[in-house]
């Protein structure tokens, strides 16, 4: 019974909001900017059980948590999502908003300096090397349009 008692239904992790049925390696991923391996790390780095739920954790593990995920300095530098930053030339790890925020700075910055990247994702077309011919045609972008939608048209 005094483990009933202390169950939570929704613990707050990183600004995010996990259900307490969850999983704990499962839950850290719902945390964007947090994957498998950095779930993983972060589970036996503080040595909590990975299959255990998040709602029998205590306070304190769950500030040693969101802690860990926005200082990883116990981590390897590998692990960091944003290595040798553009502004400051330090390895960080960025969640929750701030990372969208900033991948779209990267893409406005790619966009400004007219790189082929930036080319790329202003013209709203792949800049990883995928092929175009039969993929990406979606949109104003379509070049091709098949007789019986031209027939309609005109």
């Amino acid at each position: 019974m005094a483990e009933k008692e202390n169950f939570e239904e929704i613990v707050r992790i990183v600004d995010r909001d996990i259900p307490g049925k969850t999983k704990l390696y499962s839950a850290l991923r719902r945390v964007k900017g947090v994957g498998f391996n950095f779930s993983n790390a972060i589970c036996e780095s503080l040595g909590l059980d990975k299959q255990k739920q998040v709602g029998y954790l205590s306070e304190e593990e769950v500030k040693k948590i969101g802690s860990i995920i926005k200082n990883p300095e116990s981590l390897p530098k590998w692990m960091l999502n944003r290595q040798k930053d553009i502004k400051d030339g330090k390895d960080k790890h960025i969640v929750s908003g701030d990372l969208k925020l900033i991948n779209g700075f990267d893409v406005k910055r790619l966009q400004r300096i007219k790189s082929y990247r930036g080319m790329r994702h202003a013209a709203g077309l792949p800049c990883r090397g995928q092929r175009t011919r039969g993929h990406f045609r979606k949109g104003k972008s379509m070049g091709v349009v098949k007789k019986a939608v031209k027939s309609k048209k005109g």
